[in-house]
């Protein structure tokens, strides 16, 4: 037994010295095992890696027999050592032949001995291996062994991730930490990206394991612990944290936890055994993430995540990492892998380098996903697992057109994709040539098809696809990616910009949508249960007026001397309307009282989102001058389903009959009061569900850029008159044989429609 803290740490000053020793990678495994069992006084020291296929090999030993290494193998789960690894628990047996999962390997000659102590060697809470010692005496390996031998195991865990290792795993065989991974997840982003991980969140590399003075490093993690706990105490001080609500009772939680003393006891006591102040942070974060990974229980959960976000920031503090120097040193294949982001969080990062995007939540009509395919990125999500088993720069593949993500791929799978990638792009190279064709279908019926924006960086593709105009730009993202309200004067500029660059095509500016989901730094807003039908878009806005007064002020000064097209959202009563209408004609006396040129005509419209709407058609035709439907929006209340929960959102289609027919009674009540309509979402983007729009009367929708080029593809090989003859009658069939989907299958096939 170790009888002080002396041993770990004159291990692992030898160790260190070990690793700094020009030797090639079997010969420093053979000594670290040889340092290892005289420095823990054991017969037998044994090191085992996880390969990719399942299987823990002997790499080397002290004590077993020579000939067992890289022979000696067995599965997860398997024996002693499997157990320790598929569970990532230490196991610590005095007679551990008498042990249920015992098992003898001849070749290996450990049947002498009784006492057996084995640890997984963790990265990230993942086993990559199990450094084991044994003895001949029944002997109770103590606690401060097992403190030891974890400590020790964090070194063998920077070798295997270094790669170091590979030169002596036998030819064909991967380890696990490199393996290949496949995932088959969501596509929500059509396209395929090659490139290298980048994770959104990335884990503090700790390369400085072993500390050379105790005392400092014990003032460095009392100093970076107590920096943490003030912090903590600022967020719950903050003024525009309300002082009531379930978040408070979370970060009262959080500020328990960063006060928690066994937690900061057992980072000291990694510290006395030699290891860094950030390397004692890592080993705890580690052991208690490996311990917790497979627990269901959703409140555990949570408290898992609270200490890894607790890890996290003392690591950021004793390293001086900050995610702005990852972003400052990009790939130019950046592939982002996140658990989950906001919207605001990937404009951070500069387009001209994202390859992809995939996420381990998120739905289809989610604001990332939506911002995502706005930029033209291929986006994959529910992607289980993803953040945990990729590291920084790892090579990966991302098809958003089947939803596969593969991690670490080999070389003819990523020549295969490469492939892939080519003709996608004589795909879209096709989809250009279409770019000045009109869109007008194979009987002779003129559609209009517009694209959505919300920055300047998607301008230039407003004339690479081809659309007739911006049925749909989002302003508030001008907002989301500000840190502070952007002035008047911005606004005004940065609208300038948009209609400078649209030049004589249309621009439809939608005011300000935010609140709900879409949470900006600088404006309060309060905790809600149900964010999507709460305060948030025309109802904040109203309520917040100087807000509004800004914005519309911006606009009418932008758009002097020409033609602005503005639309309000999230109506649900048409007194929001007149009251908006109201500050519109304030503003503009206002500026002309001034000597401003005000537009010569305002185009004043109302987005569709809201269910009420549909009971005050007749008297919303009245008010305004055209109707966008916003479908997102409008499905999600029409089926009671929260589209940024993945549990629910692809839970309903919008291909069926009810909603459907909503969607047709509005284009009915257009048709009567001359009011021209225009539709929005995701249904306008994809071919099949735009089909389905056209057949039922709609003739304007706005989409993503790249969903311009297939849609217009399909339109001009389809007859619409024809389809209508068949799709609408099918609307109002109550016993139906077919579903709309099977019926528009049908279509496809007896007609050729390119799709």
């Amino acid at each position: 037994m170790v009888p002080n803290q002396t041993g770990p740490r004159n291990l692992l000053k030898r160790l260190r010295e070990l690793m700094a020793e020009a030797l090639e990678p079997q010969e420093r495994l053979d000594r670290v095992v040889h340092q290892i069992a005289t420095s823990m006084v054991a017969e037998v020291c044994s090191f085992y890696v996880l390969r990719a296929d399942g299987v823990l090999e002997l790499y080397a030993t002290e004590g077993l027999k020579k000939d067992a290494v890289h022979q000696a193998q067995l599965k997860m789960g398997q024996g002693l050592v499997g157990v320790i690894a598929a569970h990532a628990e230490p196991l610590n047996l005095s007679d551990a032949q008498s042990h249920h999962a015992f098992r003898y390997l001849p070749e290996t000659g450990e049947e002498i001995y009784n006492s057996f102590l084995g640890v997984p060697i963790l990265r990230a809470g993942r086993s990559l291996g199990v450094l084991v010692i044994q003895n001949k005496d029944h002997r109770e390996y103590g606690d401060d062994d097992v403190e030891a031998m974890e400590t020790t195991s964090m070194v063998l865990a920077e070798m295997i991730a270094t790669g170091e290792l590979k030169k002596v795993t036998k030819p064909g065989l991967e380890l696990d930490m490199t393996r290949p991974v496949s995932i088959d997840a969501d596509a929500y982003g059509e396209g395929i990206g090659l490139g290298h991980v980048v994770l959104h969140e990335p884990r503090v590399v700790v390369t400085n394991l072993l500390n050379d003075d105790i005392d400092a490093e014990l003032e460095r993690l009392d100093g970076a612990v107590g920096s943490l706990r003030i912090s903590i105490d600022d967020m719950l001080e903050r003024r525009d944290v309300p002082m009531e609500g379930e978040h408070r009772a979370v970060l009262e939680a959080f500020r328990m936890f960063a006060n928690d003393r066994g937690w900061v006891r057992k980072m000291e006591e990694a510290v006395r055994n030699g290891l860094t102040a950030e390397a004692a942070v890592e080993k705890v974060q580690s052991d208690t993430r490996a311990r917790m990974i497979n627990l269901t229980d959703p409140y555990l959960r949570e408290r898992l995540a609270d200490f890894d976000d607790l890890a996290n920031r003392l690591l950021r503090q004793l390293t001086g990492f900050t995610p702005s120097a990852l972003v400052d040193g990009l790939p130019q294949d950046a592939v982002i892998v996140a658990r989950t982001m906001g919207a605001a969080e990937l404009l951070d990062y500069p387009r001209e380098n994202i390859r992809g995007l995939v996420l381990e939540e998120g739905a289809v009509t989610s604001h990332i996903v939506i911002v995502a395919k706005a930029m033209g990125v291929p986006v994959v999500s529910q992607a289980i697992g993803i953040a945990s088993l990729s590291e920084n720069g790892d090579p990966i593949i991302v098809d958003g057109n089947d939803g596969t993500v593969h991690l670490r791929p080999a070389i003819d799978l990523q020549d295969a994709y490469a492939d892939k990638v080519k003709f996608f792009a004589k795909r879209q190279k096709a989809f250009s040539a279409l770019r000045n064709v009109k869109p007008i279908s194979r009987d002779g019926q003129a559609c209009k098809l517009l694209m959505n924006a919300g920055l300047v960086v998607d301008l230039p593709q407003l004339k690479e696809s081809g659309a007739a105009g911006i049925g749909l730009f989002r302003t508030e993202l001008q907002f989301m990616i500000s840190s502070k309200m952007p002035k008047a004067q911005e606004q005004e500029l940065f609208y300038r910009e948009v209609l400078d660059k649209a030049g004589d095509l249309p621009v439809t500016f939608r005011v300000v949508d935010i609140g709900g989901d879409k949470v900006v730094p600088y404006l309060r807003s309060a905790e809600e249960e149900n964010p999507a039908l709460g305060w948030r878009a025309i109802r904040f806005s109203l309520d917040r007026p100087g807000l509004l007064q800004t914005q519309l002020r911006a606009l009418l000064r932008a758009t002097g001397g020409s033609e602005l097209r503005v639309m309000i959202p999230m109506i649900t009563e048409l007194s929001e309307l007149r009251d908006t209408r109201k500050l519109i004609e304030k503003e503009t006396n206002f500026l002309k009282r001034h000597g401003y040129q005000v537009p010569e005509k305002v185009l004043f419209g109302a987005m569709l989102e809201v269910p009420s709407l549909l009971f005050q058609l007749d008297e919303l035709m009245e008010e305004v001058d055209f109707i966008s439907v916003g479908s997102n929006d409008l499905f999600q209340f029409i089926t009671a389903s929260d589209r940024g929960n993945a549990r629910v959102a692809d839970r309903f289609s919008p291909l069926k009959r009810p909603f459907l027919r909503v969607l047709r009674s509005i284009v009915e009540k257009a048709d009567q009061t001359n009011t021209p309509l225009t539709l929005c979402g995701e249904l306008a983007g994809n071919p099949l569900s735009a089909m389905a729009l056209f057949g039922i009367g709609y003739r304007s929708i706005s989409m993503s850029p790249a969903a311009i080029g297939p849609v217009k593809s399909m339109l001009l090989s389809l007859d619409i008159g024809k389809l209508e003859r068949i799709l609408l009658p099918a609307l109002e069939e109550t016993e139906a044989k077919m579903t709309i989907a099977e019926i528009l299958t049908d279509f496809i096939e007896e007609n050729g429609i390119s799709l």
